[in-house]
């Protein structure tokens, strides 16, 4: 087996072990963050998190205003034709149009339920380009102060020293740095839909 085929995982066991079997001299630096909580415990992750909920709101209360009436529509319908048969109601036009008429907005909530949801995921990216880098810069910094060479995220180690993890330093620095952000909803026009990343 070629170690290109090995999970990242033990090739980075791996490496972390001949780095501990070089030489005193040849010592390699490294660091653990938790990017995740960075983000969750920051002032501007939690920021983001806030107008996050807020856009939700809003997307769920507009697409709600479209399937409530969609919904006492079917009600009404289910109980003009309980007791019809399918032969009856097709011979019936004013429900036939009735039904057509409700599978077509069934199908417009449906299309505006894929673009909001769309819109969320475009506007989470779009509010996080500025904290990433500048969690970018954080990093960088604390990686040349503690003179460390490799910088992993918590989530690809089984186990580290809690004295090697640098996440409340960064989370420190980019409450300083970038304590909040615009967080504004990004709106798809109907019928485009974002390329899938």
């Amino acid at each position: 087996m070629k170690v290109q085929h090995l999970p990242a995982l033990i090739v980075a066991f791996t490496a972390a072990v001949i780095a501990m079997a070089a030489p005193a001299n040849a010592q390699t630096n490294v660091l653990i963050m938790n990017e995740e909580r960075i983000v969750a415990e920051s002032q501007v992750g939690q920021h983001i998190a806030t107008r996050m909920q807020a856009i939700r709101a809003e997307m769920d209360g507009e697409l709600q205003a479209l399937l409530t009436p969609i919904q006492e529509e079917s009600d009404r319908l289910n109980a003009e034709t309980a007791s019809l048969t399918p032969e009856a109601i097709q011979a019936r036009p004013d429900l036939m149009q009735r039904i057509q008429a409700l599978n077509a907005q069934a199908q417009q909530a449906e299309a505006l339920r894929q673009r909001l949801a769309q819109e969320l995921q475009a506007t989470q990216r779009q509010a996080m380009r500025p904290v990433l880098e500048a969690l970018q810069a954080v990093l960088q910094e604390v990686v040349a102060e503690r003179g460390a060479q490799i910088l992993i995220d918590r989530s690809a180690v089984v186990y580290a020293d809690p004295a090697i993890d640098v996440s409340d330093s960064v989370i420190e620095r980019l409450n300083q740095r970038l304590p909040t952000t615009a967080v504004n909803r990004v709106r798809l026009p109907q019928g485009e839909q974002q390329p899938a990343e």
